[in-house]
C-alpha cells in the first residue's frame, strides 16, 4: 500500500515538475511575459484619412447636382419608404412626410410631427448643402437624432435623392457648377502669341526695332566714281 502511494505520488511530483519546466521553457522562447512593442503605437482605422479633414467635401456639389437624375433617385429613395413618405398629404410614420422638404426650416412642421430637438433645435432651412450633409450621416449632421440611417456614401446617389425630393415639393435652383480652373500655361502662350508693344514711359507704345536685314540708308559722301 505505502509503496503504491509512494510510486503514485512520485509520478504526481515528476509530472508537475515536467510541466513546470515546460511552461517555464517555453515562455523563455516565446517571450510571454515580455510581449514585444508594436513598431507604430495604436490602431489603424481602414479608410481613415491621414492628416485631413475627412468632412471637407472632396467634390463640388453643383457638378454634382447637374448630373442628378430623378428616376434613379426614386430607387434609392426606396431604402426610405420604409419610414418616410413623399406624396403631397402623405402621412407622417416613423419619420415624417418628406413632401416639399428642400428650403423650409429644419425641425418644423410636418403636419405636428415629433422631431428630436437635434433637428428641432439645429436652426436654418433644408438647402441642397445641408440635404448633402445630412444624407451623408444623419447622426454627424445632427448628433442625438432619432433617424438611424447610417447614410449614404455615394455622392451622386445622394444628389439623385434630392434631385427626386426636389421634383416632389419643388426647391431653388441648384447651386451652378465650379468654373473650371484656367490653365496658367494656356495665357501664357496666348500672351506671347499676341505680342503686344511694350510701353514706353510716358504711356505710349515703344516703336518696333528695325530688322538686321534692312539696308542702311547709303550716305550723302559717297565716294565719287572713277
Amino acid at each position: 500500500m505505502d509503496d503504491r502511494f509512494n510510486t503514485a505520488a512520485g509520478w504526481v511530483l515528476f509530472s508537475g515538475i515536467v510541466a513546470l519546466g515546460a511552461s517555464i521553457f517555453s515562455g523563455l522562447y516565446f517571450h510571454a511575459d515580455k510581449p514585444e512593442s508594436p513598431e507604430k503605437m495604436g490602431y489603424f482605422i481602414e479608410g481613415a484619412a491621414e492628416g485631413g479633414d475627412s468632412d471637407k467635401p472632396t467634390y463640388d456639389l453643383g457638378t454634382v447636382l447637374a448630373n442628378a437624375d430623378v428616376s434613379k433617385g426614386e430607387k434609392v429613395f426606396a431604402k426610405c419608404t420604409s419610414c418616410h413618405t413623399i406624396n403631397q398629404g402623405g402621412p407622417n410614420g416613423i419619420g415624417p412626410n418628406l413632401y416639399g422638404t428642400i428650403g423650409v426650416p429644419m425641425g418644423e412642421g410636418k403636419n405636428g410631427y415629433a422631431f428630436s430637438s437635434a433637428l428641432s433645435g439645429h436652426g436654418g432651412n433644408w438647402t441642397y448643402e445641408n440635404l448633402d450633409h445630412w444624407l451623408t450621416s444623419p447622426r454627424s449632421f445632427a448628433p442625438g437624432t432619432k433617424m438611424s440611417f447610417a447614410g449614404l456614401s455615394n455622392p451622386q446617389d445622394r444628389a439623385d435623392v434630392i434631385a427626386y425630393l426636389k421634383a416632389n415639393g419643388g426647391g431653388p435652383a441648384y447651386p451652378p457648377p465650379a468654373a473650371p480652373a484656367a490653365d496658367a500655361s494656356k495665357d501664357a502662350k496666348a500672351t506671347d502669341a499676341k505680342g503686344d508693344a511694350t510701353p514706353a514711359a510716358d504711356g505710349s507704345a515703344a516703336p518696333a526695332e528695325k530688322s538686321s536685314d534692312t539696308p542702311a540708308a547709303e550716305t550723302k559722301d559717297a565716294a565719287p566714281k572713277a
